[in-house]
């Protein structure tokens, strides 16, 4: 008969494995709602994304009760589609006047102001649904992860992909040796160049314009440097900007790298090296190169060897792998090396994956394939707000997205020292051998702003 303490063990191993992480794995019994209690939530951003969040969560079963953007103008379409939803410009007011009405928010703000917002309403006792990447900064993600625990939410980063039945096939490949162990991994992403690389409106910064009567500017500025109003900052084009997005890298690296990350367990890289090309020096610190690929250093564990992940965008595609035969390489997507075969795959939970050579491919599909182990969800908004139902955490918690999301944005900063290869000590949250490089963990808010 097996004891209490293995009993916990095997559940412990049963979250684990699928995809729920070691930590924060069940709430307190207070944290469980009952069968009969809706549970309401707010969306916070709700113009673009984040309006197809709120969209999705009301479909699996949330009750929206208010909805909160800083521009109402842009998020016009989505506060008409809820006439019966509370409306709110300052998320703060809205967490402060709703208060116990409220159970969870969903974020689809721009990324320099997940982390304020999510550290709010996680103090206030609120379920957070975050766009990825989870924050715009290492120490922001890493606060946030431990802030998470603190507090006793669900959590759940924005990517996708994550509760497809294609990343679990994925994991499940890898996990059982279908293509042997896996030592290197090829990622790209090659959407939406011109957002991420914003140089052609470098000059335009200098004209001088009126701040909308429907936008708070300085809400939306939140915690970063005052900088004079442009059209060319705000809706979209903030993922381009340093000062507010994170480039290529952080908008899809939580998407494509998802699948590769869960099935070897990866965790921080030793080091991180970046090679940029087409990018004036002049811009650095402003906008993201045209081209980027960025090789990072996995080390070791006990069910793996060294793994070298190679992530490539803008201009600067996947090379054609040795026999790879007539397979396209994804434009965007990932390649898992094994010592026998590989995997290919697409951008959002390992979509279109398949296995390479042929021989190698009907051997692990059909009846062939690998036992599922990990258990199926029917979706990432239904899994979160299942999570909340039951006291248990969603599938990309923040102890894992947050992991996922400190490694892409540590392939932003290493942008801005190309050709140059950071160390990096995971355990101390820094570089060893770059201060330049540290000064961006953590860099200072505007007054007026903390964490």
């Amino acid at each position: 008969m097996s004891t209490n303490n293995d009993s916990k063990r095997d559940r412990r191993q049963f979250l684990t494995e699928a995809g729920l992480g070691a930590a924060l794995l069940t709430l307190s019994p207070s944290s469980v709602l009952a069968d009969d209690k809706p549970i309401n939530f707010a969306g916070i951003g709700v113009g673009s994304q984040g309006g197809s969040d709120v969209d999705q969560v009301v479909a699996a079963g949330g009750n929206l009760v208010a909805l909160c953007d800083v521009d109402h103008k842009y998020a016009a379409k989505k506060f008409a589609q809820y006439p019966n939803a509370k409306k709110f410009t300052d998320y703060r007011v809205m967490l402060k006047e709703m208060g116990k009405e409220l159970d969870a928010v969903v974020i689809g703000t721009p990324d320099h102001t997940h982390a304020v917002i999510a550290m709010e309403a996680m103090k206030r006792g609120k379920h957070v649904y975050c766009e990825k990447p989870l924050a715009h900064t290492i120490h922001e993600v890493r606060t946030l992860m431990a802030a998470a625990r603190k507090y006793n939410v669900v959590t759940q980063l924005g990517n996708q992909g994550h509760s497809t039945d294609s990343i679990r096939r994925v994991v499940e490949w890898v996990k059982a040796g279908a293509i042997g162990q896996v030592h290197t991994v090829h990622a790209a992403c090659g959407e939406f160049k011109d957002v991420y690389n914003q140089s052609r409106n470098l000059e335009k910064l200098a004209q001088k314009y009126d701040v909308p009567a429907e936008l708070d500017y300085d809400l939306w500025l939140g915690p970063a440097a005052y900088r004079p109003y442009t059209p060319f900052w705000v809706h979209w084009n903030w993922r381009g900007w340093m000062p507010f997005g994170t480039g290529t890298i952080g908008d899809w690296f939580c998407h494509v790298i998802d699948p590769a990350f869960w099935a070897l367990d990866l965790d921080a890289p030793t080091t991180v090296r970046a090679e940029v090309s087409g990018y004036d020096p002049a811009t650095q610190g402003l906008t993201y190169p045209p081209a980027s690929r960025i090789t990072f250093e996995f080390p070791a564990n006990k069910e793996r060897g060294p793994v070298t992940l190679v992530w490539h965008d803008g201009n600067n595609p996947i090379p054609q792998p040795k026999d790879f035969g007539d397979d396209e390489v994804p434009r965007t997507g990932a390649i898992l090396f094994g010592e026998k075969g590989m995997i290919v795959h697409g951008s959002h939970g390992g979509g279109g994956c398949h296995i390479l050579p042929e021989k190698l491919r009907l051997e692990n599909t059909g009846a062939n394939a690998p036992k599922e182990t990990i258990p199926r969800v029917k979706g990432h908004h239904w899994d979160w707000l299942e999570a909340i139902r039951t006291g248990r955490q969603a599938g990309s918690h923040f102890d894992y997205g947050g992991r996922l999301t400190q490694v892409a944005l540590l392939g932003a900063i290493a942008i801005r020292f190309p050709d140059q290869t950071l160390k990096w000590d995971v355990k101390a949250g820094r570089f060893t051998n770059n201060d330049a490089a540290n000064a961006l963990i953590n860099p200072p808010y505007r007054k007026g702003w903390k964490l």
